[in-house]
């Protein structure tokens, strides 16, 4: 039998005919979406579950960011990640502990004050199965607005209002000494006065902690000065298992994780914040521990290697199951 150009035509248009039926009318595409899935991802330290919930980003243009580097510094930089080189997008993660039907959080993101691309705290928290009502505690890391925001709606309303709050005992004597407000530049008084927004109506029931204490079951603080006083960042252990809580021990890790060195705009005491971040990298090195970081890409965890005069942050392999 000989095959001819024509015949393979011929069954071509046959096989794309339906058989037996009309044509069906051809259907239209499915619409874009410009929103991502529910931001919560889930992994065990040892017996604590932990939840990391999402609350978006804010876009901050890299001049001015960094104080001791040029700007073609840390474009370059970014370029090296495959980031945008004119503006940074700064996301924001707290963590969700659960232990023995305790529900505890680390930090509790913008509340309904960030930018407009973030406030997206409450609606993950509640798609990962949360409600504010089951938070027993919560662990303030230090008093950026971006950390407690979440705690008080603009109009007053306490997002928690059955939870215990924990916060560092420097922080809270840094922030809520009248006199230092008093005296403070006008660039500072505005975070002075967000944090007694937040805590003003509660501040008889806040209860202060000190470095290097377990604070609820597992979770231990650990002094980290220089962004903030009072900064902190805590080890959470279970078993064998551990997670550094980093906090804002860096920004970006592409920016101060290789470079840890630099200084962000945001360090209050650039000097104690560069020092507190080398001891915790290198701690976080040593140890081979898990790391959490407050402004990584989400899911905001992972490995801290020793690179060169630097350190490198490896993201955790994305698991569908806990």
């Amino acid at each position: 039998m000989t095959i001819t150009r024509r015949a393979v035509l011929a069954s071509t248009a046959l096989a794309a005919t339906p058989m037996g039926g009309p044509v069906l009318a051809q259907q239209s595409p499915a619409p874009q979406q410009s929103r991502q899935a529910p931001g919560f991802y889930r992994y065990k330290v040892g017996d604590i579950e932990v939840t990391a919930i999402q609350d978006g980003f804010a876009r901050r243009p890299l001049e001015g960011f960094i104080r001791n580097a040029e700007l073609a510094q840390v474009q370059q930089a970014m370029q090296d990640a495959f980031l945008s080189t004119e503006a940074l997008s700064i996301t924001f993660t707290t963590l969700v502990l659960q232990q023995n039907g305790r529900l505890t959080l680390i930090d509790t993101g913008n509340g309904d004050s960030g930018a407009p691309t973030s406030g997206l705290w409450m609606s993950n928290f509640r798609a990962a199965g949360f409600d504010p009502a089951q938070v027993d505690t919560v662990v303030i890391s230090h008093f950026h607005g971006d950390h407690i925001n979440g705690l008080r709606l603009k109009d007053g309303t306490a997002v928690f209002p059955k939870a215990e709050v924990l916060v560092p005992t420097a922080e809270w004597d840094f922030w809520m000494d009248d006199a230092r407000m008093n005296q403070a530049p006008d660039a500072m008084k505005g975070g002075f006065q967000g944090v007694r927004r937040v805590f003003g109506p509660i501040a008889k029931d806040v209860k202060r902690y000190e470095a290097g204490k377990e604070i609820v079951p597992g979770l231990t603080s650990i002094a980290a000065p220089g962004h903030t006083p009072g900064h902190t960042s805590f080890m959470l252990s279970s078993g064998a298992g551990k997670l550094i809580v980093m906090s804002d021990v860096t920004n970006h890790p592409a920016l101060f994780v290789r470079n840890p060195d630099w200084s962000a705009i945001f360090d209050m005491d650039a000097d104690v914040a560069r020092a507190t971040r080398r001891r915790m990298l290198d701690m976080a090195a040593a140890e081979k521990a898990q790391v959490a970081f407050y402004h990584a890409p989400f899911p905001a965890t992972g490995h801290i290697a020793k690179d060169g005069s630097g350190f490198r942050f490896v993201p955790v392999q994305w698991n569908s199951g806990v």
